[in-house]
């Protein structure tokens, strides 16, 4: 088997005391991972869930134990990745996991844990081809945005959360206009959810889509979220911690901005450079193919 990796290297472009440079910058993998569960002649997937690879074994089992699945390890007779012969099926993205009972147990709970279909099998490749294949109105080339319009977003997020400064522990999603105008705002615990909120008001007020509109979160840039901000047309998505490495492949897949670590005086662009005022005039920034590029290798556990 490949080994998998924890990290993945991108190229980078970073604005900090008023000054832009070239770096690479790492990030966390994130792949989906398949959980099938198997008992006598029975199997059925369970959950399908993003991550980071690595650790997986106790991802699976602490699933189960937490839906209360299994009751204590020896419930378990054994857990492998397997692809079945699937190429559509990367090595460590499906985890079948083997009960020592006679059957499956009741599993309609567990419905809420799909968020794609598993037919075909999962792998990062098939999730932005079944995006791709989806009936979405191109995104414009444009708008254009200034460095200093993206870093006064941050203060207007934050001064907004509501539910933030009663609690401490809720996500938000922001939606700005070009000038740097808070437009919307919805909070959640769940950083998902919380722009689930904010696309669903778009829907309901007949607002949708963005095309010259900034989605902002205060959490990291994931796959889930990029999928999100595609499907609203949002041409440009910032976002105040890490992008995943499957973010920044879906934001250059579908050509949207994505700015990570937008906070204190500071951002950093990973793909769609266009839109930023200060990068158009740059000819690295225009030219340079970027990508991803593996970091060293994690040999697995």
């Amino acid at each position: 088997m490949m080994a998998y990796r924890k990290r993945l290297r991108q190229r980078i472009w970073r604005f900090e005391g008023g000054q832009w440079s070239r770096k690479s910058d790492y990030m966390a993998t994130e792949e989906p991972l398949e959980i099938q569960l198997s008992a006598g002649a029975q199997r059925e997937t369970v959950s399908i869930t993003m991550r980071t690879p690595g650790n997986d074994y106790e991802l699976a089992a602490g699933f189960l134990y937490s839906e209360g699945i299994i009751q204590a390890k020896q419930d378990v007779d054994h857990m492998i990745y397997c692809v079945d012969g699937s190429p559509m099926r990367q090595e460590y993205n499906f985890l079948r996991v083997q009960l020592r009972a006679p059957a499956l147990p009741e599993l309609a709970g567990l419905n809420r844990y799909f968020f794609t279909n598993s037919a075909c099998g999962v792998c990062g490749h098939t999730m932005l081809e079944d995006l791709a294949r989806r009936p979405l109105p191109p995104l414009p080339q444009g708008p254009v945005v200034s460095a200093e319009t993206l870093l006064g977003l941050p203060t207007q997020l934050r001064r907004h959360q509501a539910l933030f400064d009663e609690t401490g522990g809720l996500h938000a999603a922001a939606l700005f206009d070009v000038d740097g105008n808070l437009l919307a705002l919805r909070e959640d615990v769940g950083r998902h959810n919380a722009l689930d909120k904010l696309v669903g008001w778009g829907l309901l007020n007949q607002n949708l889509p963005w095309p010259d509109r900034i989605l902002m979160v205060s959490g990291r840039a994931s796959y889930e979220l990029l999928q999100k901000c595609r499907v609203a047309g949002a041409p440009i998505f910032c976002a105040v911690s890490a992008p995943s490495s499957l973010a920044v492949t879906l934001a250059e897949r579908f050509d949207i901005t994505l700015v990570g670590f937008l906070r204190e005086n500071r951002f950093n662009v990973y793909a769609g450079p266009q839109r930023i005022q200060e990068l158009r005039s740059t000819p690295s920034a225009m030219e340079e193919a970027g990508g991803i590029s593996p970091a060293p290798t994690d040999s697995a556990a």
